[in-house]
């Protein structure tokens, strides 16, 4: 443990002040489901959440995450596939 602080001590002194974000403390929202986690991050919101420790956090929501994407989960998922590419090239028709 003292091992540690010593080198704790001697990363502060060698850090540039004032360079680097803010790191803290951030939920990510899966949007798909209800999986939420706990992290640090560089990330800000202007949502918030309140946490199972009763603090409040920002809260970023995500779009995808390993408790709804096919890969992880095992399960297909049925999306309109062929609706997305007839609106790709109707946006982009020339």
């Amino acid at each position: 443990m003292l091992f540690f602080l010593h080198l704790h001590s001697e990363f502060e002194t060698i850090m540039k002040a004032d360079i680097h974000p803010d790191y803290h403390e951030v939920v990510f929202a899966d949007s798909s489901s209800e999986f939420k986690f706990l992290t640090r991050s560089t990330m800000t919101s202007t949502e918030s959440i309140v946490w199972e420790d009763g603090k409040t956090y920002p809260m970023v929501r995500m779009e995808v995450s390993s408790a709804s994407h096919p890969f992880y989960t095992g399960k297909k998922q049925s999306f309109a596939a062929a609706g997305r590419v007839e609106k790709f090239n109707k946006k982009y028709k020339r």
